[in-house]
């Protein structure tokens, strides 16, 4: 194996042992998946040459994950069996594509790549796992959103999704204490609040009472002030203005994998 291609590998072996715990549902599981698939490269670099190594490598670990009939491993913890439990419900195929594409951010070409399938089909993969997230998963969910109008807009979409709604917060106080007497399944927050108070510190006292395990999606007109490059990083982030397509997404997989931290660490 030439030095290249060790190098590039090394670069994307920690995207690939991330993907492959989430489809597993194990960290054992995943790595011991993630091992086999350099095993097999050591053995036949060629898929390498002349193509894009990222592709290559998530290619090559699906032809393992392939050959192995595609098994779940044993969960790791509450949260990853939570997961693995809504993942084993979908249609087969679909959690691969979504996970490609949610957690990894390939785009729908390269997911055809790596599973060997035309985009055309990579895209009805992706688009039944949604369907069947939203159909499968529903909750009460609390909205931090100092703006009227844009409030009343999220709360229709989440709520024509089956969602209930516990509440809409203005400030930082008053979203501790409308979560403090109804605690929400996920929150969907707003930065800047019209006290000048924070979103973010909101969001941390809520979940410094409830645990880190509540999902959190950020809508907001300041993607900057969370894409610092520091961890963590908010795993399900809408720029304002944002599409009602993006909101229904974003609240479905969050929602679905029980936290944004579990599968994007």
């Amino acid at each position: 194996m030439s030095e290249d291609i060790a190098g590039t590998i090394g670069a994307n072996l920690p995207y690939l042992r991330r993907y492959a715990r989430a489809l597993t549902g194990s960290q054992d599981s995943g790595d011991r998946y993630a091992a086999a698939t350099l095993e097999a490269i050591l053995e036949d670099t060629a898929p390498f040459e002349n193509n894009d190594p990222k592709l290559a490598l998530f290619h090559a670990f699906h032809l393992v994950w392939a050959s192995a009939g595609s098994p779940l491993g044993e969960p790791d913890s509450r949260l990853s069996a939570s997961a693995q439990d809504h993942m084993s419900s979908l249609t087969p195929n679909t959690r691969e594509a979504l996970l490609l594409h949610s957690i990894e951010g390939f785009r729908v070409e390269e997911i055809g790549t790596i599973m060997q399938v035309d985009s055309g089909e990579a895209q009805e993969l992706i688009d039944i796992a949604i369907r069947e997230m939203e159909s499968s998963v529903a909750g009460k969910i609390m909205i931090i959103e100092d703006e009227a109008i844009i409030a009343m807009d999220i709360r229709a979409i989440v709520e024509d999704m089956g969602h209930s709604i516990t509440g809409v917060a203005r400030t930082r106080t008053e979203a501790v204490d409308l979560a403090a007497r109804e605690k929400p399944d996920l929150i969907l927050a707003d930065i800047q609040l019209a006290d000048n108070s924070s979103g973010i510190d909101a969001v941390n006292d809520i979940l410094a009472q409830f645990g880190p395990d509540l999902p959190v999606v950020f809508i907001t007109a300041f993607p900057e002030r969370l894409l610092t490059g520091e961890r963590p990083e908010p795993a399900f982030l809408i720029t304002k203005p944002y599409t009602e397509a993006q909101v229904q997404s974003a609240v479905s997989q969050a929602m679905f994998f029980s936290s944004t931290e579990t599968l994007a660490a």
